[in-house]
């Protein structure tokens, strides 16, 4: 199993080898601690719960603190599972740390996070419409969307109409990112680019599974 949690702290730029200026996003990965190794003979499926971020045991509930607290775990305040195959928890132990070492220079990861609320919006926000012309008494329609429906059959709008609405805020992975800097001793992952997410998000890094070996 090779995951973690981490969060965003920011965008910078480094300089690789050849002066080339490389933009980086800074990710705080772990440390993360097995939390719960579930498996499929008691829970139907394999999986590996890593708990990410301290927090005051106030803040979390009594089951939440009895969870954490069979293994001597500090007080965790993020619980995510990574999903396996059956057999590939290998020596992982309940109640381990795991560090940001086990990712590698040159290694391609996916990163999971939130992406930032927008808010409502409208099509040319939201979807990239154009607005219409100005003239010939277009006085307040300029940034309507126009016609989304038809007056002959089926006489309806049609589903997955780009319109507007909610944007932002959706679950949103970069895959693909390489990895620039691993600093071990201050729990700080560099990849090449950006990834989603207002910086203190909480994000997930993964190996990356569509990359071509």
């Amino acid at each position: 199993m090779k995951g973690m949690i981490g969060k965003k702290v920011g965008m910078t730029q480094v300089f690789d080898d050849r002066g080339n200026v490389v933009p980086v996003t800074v990710i705080e990965a772990g440390p993360c601690y097995i939390t719960q190794i579930r498996t499929a003979d008691r829970d139907g499926y394999t999986a590996v719960q890593l708990g990410f971020g301290t927090t005051k045991p106030t803040r979390l509930t009594k089951g939440q603190i009895g969870h954490l607290q069979k293994h001597n775990l500090p007080a965790l305040r993020v619980l995510r599972e990574f999903r396996v195959r059956s057999g590939d928890t290998g020596d992982l132990q309940e109640g381990a740390e795991i560090k940001v070492d086990i990712f590698a220079h040159g290694e391609f990861v996916d990163v999971i996070g939130t992406s930032k609320g927008r808010g409502w919006a409208g099509t040319i926000k939201r979807h990239g419409f154009h607005r219409q012309r100005k003239t010939h008494g277009q006085s307040d329609r300029e940034r309507a969307p126009g016609s989304v429906g038809m007056c002959a059959l089926p006489g309806r709008t049609i589903k997955g109409q780009k319109m507007a609405g909610r944007m932002g805020n959706d679950r949103v992975t970069m895959q693909n990112l390489q990895v620039v800097r691993v600093d071990a001793e201050k729990n700080l992952l560099a990849v090449r680019g950006s990834i989603p997410g207002a910086n203190g998000g909480i994000v997930v890094i993964r190996p990356a599974v569509k990359k071509q070996k």
